[in-house]
Order: C-alpha cells, then structure tokens, then sequence
C-alpha cells in the first residue's frame, strides 16, 4: 500500500511533529478495513494511527540499543477487539456490564447531561451534589435531573468532585472550554530538569549517571523492555492501557493502588495483563518507604490520576525516571477536574455526532482511552530511547481531550456509515481459566505474558531478579 491507502498515517505525522520524532523509516503494513469501530468519526483511523505511533517508537527504541527493527501489520480485528476489550470479555461465559445504572445520559431542564457513577465514592460524589439519597434509584436521579438546567447540574458536580457534564455541540466546546486543547501538542514532552539546588542536584546528577550505563544482555527484539521497570500508579482503561503495552514489551510492571480504592473488576481483569498488582497506602509511614524504596528502583513512573493529585503524596522522583500522565483534560479551565472517556465525548460534542433516535450516542468502543494510552506508552518508549545518550528523563502528558480534540478535527468523517461490528472471537481473544479476553493490538504478539493477577494479591516488588535495572545499573 501507498501512504495515502493507510488511514494510519495523519496521527503518526502529527505525532512526529509533537516529539520532533521520524517514523518514515518504519515499515507499517495494513490490512483492509470492515465494519470494525465504524462511527461518523474517523475512530478507525484514530485506533490504527495510536497503535502505529507506538510500533514507530519500538523501532526507535530497538535502533537505539543496535537490534533489527519489525515489519508491523496492523490487523483491524486484533485493534478492534483490543479497543473493544470489555465487549469480547468473558468471565465464566459471562458478559460485563461496563456502566451502572446511574452512569449516562440524562435528560436536564434544558438538553442532555452524562453522569459517571461507576465507582462507589464517585456514585456518592453524585447524590450529594444534587441532595438525593446515597442508595436513590435510577428513576428519581433521572427526575431530579430533569428539574435542573444542565449548567447547574454542571456547576454542582465540579464543586462536589461528582461527575456529570452538559452535553455540548462541537462548535460550543471548541468555542469555550476546549479552545486549549485543539492548539496544544498531541503529547506533551518536556525533559525533566536538575534542580538548582547544590546538594540536590548532586543526587539527581548522580542518577542521570546511573542512567546512562545500560546493559544490553537482557534484551530481545521482541521483548525490547526486559528487564525495565516501570512503576504504574493509574486506573479505569487509559493509564493501564499504557503500561499493559509496556508490559507486552518485556518491562516488569507494577501497579499499586490504595487499598481504600478497589478496581472494578472487569477493568483490572482487562486491562491488568501482565503486570504484578499491590496495595499500598501512600499517607501512612510504611507505605511511603515503600514508594521510596520502588521509586529507587524504577525507570518510569506513570500516573493517571488528577493533575498533581497522586504527585502530592509521592516521595522524590528520580531525574533519570521517564514520568508520564495521563488526564482527562488538557491545561486550561477544566484541568483540575474528574473525566473519564465518556465523559469527555459528551462534553467534546462527539455524542451529539454519534446520536441516535433523537439521542446522544457514543464511539463504537472507548477509544479515547485506548487510543490515549497507545500515545502515552509510545511517548514512553521513545523518552527511554533518549535516555541511553545520557538525557534525564523526560516528563510526558497526554489527556482525552486532546485525543478528543484530534478526532474531531481529523477528515473522513462519514455520513451513514455501517453498524459496527465485532471480529470473530475465534482469532482475536485467548483464555485463561474462566476468563476470555482480547489479544493485543500489536498482531506480533499472539498474548501478554500473564492474565492479570487477583487485584492487590502481589507484594509491592518488581518481578525482576535481584539486581540493579538495565537503566539503572
């Protein structure tokens, strides 16, 4: 195929330009297309695009270390399933049920709102804010709704850290509140600076240092990362979309959540693939050693809570360490604010593009997240290359809305497109047990090295054996 037969190359050209990055030498096959993530938006082209940023990336990273790079195919049927990981999901022959009932569309005094209540704290966020009772049913949220303008509902929400958004057309989001969003970078890489400081930038100094002395006896071409360790503070789908892929790649990972905060199970069996899961309570003592320890031994930090929120409560970050985050809006008016992928289409106008039956509708899959998550671990990948010269780590961002804000403006919109569909689960999920899930995006890789583990069972360890890090050593 020529370029202009790929609907992968607009995103890779604009990732390029985001991190002065080349991905012309990369050789990215395709195969046609169906009816896979078929929507009046380009979604296809958005999900191949961020899988051929990160295969891009795995090349500069193998070049970086003298391996041979791959020939990728991107295999609609492998990225659909994988953007469409809770509906090929099986639990014991079970299907998952992805939202909760007071999670969607609403009818205000005015127009249309989108709640998220799919976490305990946050369905308890939303009740308090609009003064209904912790265990209401979903009829009287929908009555109660209905009596308030949508701006209301809003502004009552963000000031009680609920989530719900009004409902808004493209132009009235990019005329407002996403402005910023469509002129900022696709990712954000910035490179992590040695404080000023004396005795401070001595200790960073000394880790750059520690950096620059890479082992290269580990490292496969399939499995670039081996040995990497990669520290995963994130939850719900972008954030361990991210360091899933990195796990694909050979780097050990470790997520660590708060054991006050539960997963949703379906999102931890889904999207926690090869990874290692512990509890830690970060505002305790004990678990700040823990942290400090782990942050010690880590290549990259990647975090996916509120701006600054999980920052606040973490003990130094190491310079040579890539830290990358991913949020659901981009800086500017919103930033400081909860989102989720459904939340951020509601209010980007992509509901009001994918309506129907008079309705507000949503993108075939969560595709912000997964896309965004392909974006970052790219980005990740890519700021590690750097590092073999030397370089500190670099600080990389994503968020939904600037995904969002990229969809949107992208061509190929279609009028009537087709329903979409499911690939065959035959060729395109594997089984472990009682659980059936979706293959990688990347066809080269025919699974992840384990299904996910129970969350939390894990001590707080990397999975790698005793020693110093490739990166750190």
């Amino acid at each position: 195929m020529g370029e202009e037969d790929l609907i992968h190359a607009g995103l890779l050209r604009d990732y390029d330009r985001a991190l002065g990055t080349d991905s012309t030498g990369s050789r990215i096959d395709e195969l046609r297309w169906g009816t896979g993530l078929s929507a009046r938006l380009p979604v296809r082209e958005l999900a191949a695009d961020s899988v051929a940023c990160l295969a891009a990336a795995i090349d500069r990273f193998r070049a970086s270390r003298n391996l041979p790079s791959s020939r990728w195919l991107l295999d609609p049927n492998r990225i659909t399933a994988s953007f469409s990981g809770e509906k090929m999901l099986r639990i014991e022959g079970e299907p998952v049920q992805a939202f909760s009932e007071l999670s969607g569309f609403f009818e205000s005094a005015d127009g249309w709102v989108r709640t998220h209540a799919n976490y305990p704290h946050h369905k308890r966020a939303l009740t308090e804010a609009l003064g209904l009772a912790p265990e209401v049913e979903c009829e009287r949220l929908s009555a109660r709704l209905a009596e308030l303008p949508g701006s209301e509902i809003e502004h009552r929400c963000a000031r009680g850290n609920a989530i719900a958004v009004r409902v808004r057309t493209e132009d009235e989001w990019i005329c407002a509140e996403g402005a910023e969003a469509s002129r900022g970078p696709l990712v954000r890489r910035t490179a992590r600076l040695v404080p000023a400081n004396t005795e401070q930038a001595n200790l960073e100094q000394a880790d750059l240092e520690q950096g620059a002395q890479v082992q290269r006896a580990r490292v496969r071409a399939e499995r670039p990362l081996d040995g990497l360790r990669v520290l995963d503070l994130t939850r719900v789908i972008a954030g361990p979309v991210a360091t899933r892929a990195l796990a694909l790649l050979g780097a050990s990972v470790l997520r660590i959540d708060a054991p006050r905060l539960p997963e949703i199970e379906w999102q931890h069996l889904e999207n926690g693939q090869g990874k290692r899961s512990a509890t830690v309570d970060a505002t305790s003592a004990r678990g700040a050693r823990i942290l400090t320890e782990l942050l010690t031994q880590a290549d990259v930090l990647v975090t996916g809570y509120r701006p600054g929120s999980i920052e606040s409560v973490l003990p130094r970050v190491p310079a040579r360490i890539v830290h990358a985050t991913v949020s659901a809006w981009s800086p500017g008016p919103w930033h400081q604010r909860r989102g989720f992928d459904s939340i951020v289409q509601a209010a980007s106008g992509i509901a009001l593009i994918e309506h129907t039956d008079g309705r507000p509708g949503a993108l075939p899959a969560q595709a912000l997240d997964h896309a965004s998550g392909y974006l970052l671990a790219a980005g990740v990948v890519d700021s590690l290359a750097d590092i073999e010269t030397g370089a500190p780590g670099n600080h990389v961002a994503v968020s939904l809305e600037r995904t969002a804000a990229w969809l949107l403006s992208a061509p190929g919109r279609r009028t009537d497109p087709p329903s979409p569909t499911l690939p065959p689960a035959t060729t395109t999920t594997t089984v472990h047990g009682a659980i059936r899930s979706a293959k990688p995006a990347l066809a080269e890789y025919a699974d992840y090295r384990s299904p996910a583990h129970a969350w939390g069972s894990d001590v707080p360890v990397f999975d790698v054996p005793d020693g110093p890090s490739p990166m750190s050593s």
